[in-house]
């Protein structure tokens, strides 16, 4: 039974590193709903959880965007600084937040860039 659930989470690793680096990112909105429902993390958990294991993705990512000359640092590295800081106050606020809200706040702002990118 173990075996089983190490395979279904690597398997789960392999198609969330696909979504991250075919998009570019984005791979924690599919991240924080699977360890959610599938591996029973309650939302503060699934959302932190989510951000550990995106870092390492997006940093390999990162570098084979870098291989192919596809990264425009002008544009990037001021918008890091706006990240980061954001960062930082966001996880602050993680914790100010039940479980439930933030996963209303969560489903929020995932609706809200799904609406924004059917109408772009």
């Amino acid at each position: 039974m173990k075996k089983v659930k190490n395979f279904n989470i690597i398997l789960f690793g392999v198609i969330i590193g696909l979504i991250n680096g075919f998009f570019g990112g984005g791979g924690g909105m599919v991240v924080v709903p699977l360890l959610n429902k599938m591996f029973g993390l309650e939302q503060k958990k699934a959302q932190a959880t989510a951000l550990f294991v995106i870092l390492p993705i997006s940093l390999c990512s990162t570098i084979v965007y870098m291989i192919h000359n596809s990264i425009d640092f002008a544009t990037g590295w001021p918008v890091i600084l706006g990240i980061v800081s954001g960062g930082v106050i966001g996880a602050q606020l993680l914790n100010k937040f039940s479980n439930n809200k933030l996963k209303g706040v969560f489903i929020f702002f995932m609706l809200l860039g799904g609406i924004v990118m059917l109408i772009r």
